[in-house]
């Protein structure tokens, strides 16, 4: 997420109230989770299990609980909670907007676009030409959404990232100031649920055919010309590389990816990431003939166990 314009370090740590280490002019550009992290950005990390890696990691500003050395060419901000310093800068950079009219007037919608009775389109959405929205279906603030798409009835784009912190207290979330992105020619079938991203975009790649009830995690990007069939769940952080066939009930972890033509196979669980181009199947998943050999063995072991006795 980048800023509106460019921010000083003594500004952001200014308005967090911490200390900070470096230039007090030092330029911030924006914030972003690790993964997804460009020189400029503030990156936050609260364990010492990953401070090494967000130390050398591309962002240039790390947001940490503890003063370290630090690496040249960046700066610091020290903060005794970065958890929750990282979402006063989201509700600061990017503030929830209130909705007063079922379809925004900051809205852009594309000629030839068809949007159905009882649609919900946020603040500075933009949805292209030739596009299908039916009934009933949300779409958040900043969503994108290319040309002829369709969405089916109940569909919600841009919902918040299921990210927590536990606390004593309960479990405090983070903020998403993300979007999702729907490039052209996709397809999304009715009570889909995908997540805008926690700081960067959900992206549903061209071409792509998503059936009825699948999930989409925060920050997932699924590749073009995919087929993901009913009650997928596709968790946060996940690649889905292009022309990937993922058959109903299909479970992810989060953070893995999957290979370009991969198929797996229905009630798969995706434990880890796979290569392109073979069939997986099975929990934990396996290459699906090796998995189907061992289902073929386990019928035989009654008449290996009756010519023992």
């Amino acid at each position: 997420m980048k800023f509106p314009k460019v921010s000083t370090l003594q500004e952001i740590a200014n308005l967090l109230q911490c200390e900070f280490v470096g230039e007090s002019d030092f330029p911030i550009l924006g914030m972003n989770e690790i993964h997804v992290v460009e020189p400029g950005d503030i990156v936050f990390v609260d364990h010492p299990k990953y401070y090494d890696k967000a130390l050398q990691s591309a962002a240039t500003v790390v947001l940490i609980n503890k003063k370290v050395d630090c690496p040249v060419g960046k700066a610091l901000l020290i903060s005794d909670d970065p958890f929750r310093d990282f979402n006063k800068l989201t509700h600061h950079f990017k503030p929830f907007q209130l909705a007063s009219l079922a379809i925004s007037p900051s809205a852009t919608i594309g000629a030839g676009t068809i949007i159905q009775p009882n649609v919900f389109i946020g603040n500075h959405v933009t949805i292209g030409e030739n596009c299908l929205i039916h009934s009933n279906v949300s779409i958040y603030d900043h969503t994108v959404i290319g040309n002829n798409v369709i969405i089916h009835a109940g569909t919600i784009l841009g919902a918040d990232a299921f990210y927590y912190k536990k606390r004593e207290s309960g479990f405090d979330q983070l903020i998403s100031g993300g979007r999702v992105v729907v490039q052209d020619n996709v397809g999304i079938g009715a009570l889909c649920t995908i997540d805008k991203g926690v700081t960067g975009d959900t992206t549903i790649g061209e071409g792509t055919k998503i059936d009825n009830q699948v999930h989409v995690g925060h920050d997932t990007v699924i590749g073009k010309k995919c087929l993901i069939a009913s009650q997928t769940g596709i968790a946060g952080c996940v690649i889905v590389e292009d022309e990937v066939t993922l058959w109903g009930q299909v479970g992810t972890t989060s953070g893995i990816t999957i290979g370009s033509k991969a198929v797996i196979m229905g009630q798969t669980g995706v434990t880890k990431s796979v290569e392109g181009g073979k069939s997986y199947f099975g929990t934990p998943i396996q290459e699906s003939r090796e998995q189907l050999k061992q289902l073929a063995n386990l019928k035989k072991i009654p008449e290996i166990l009756t010519k023992l006795q």
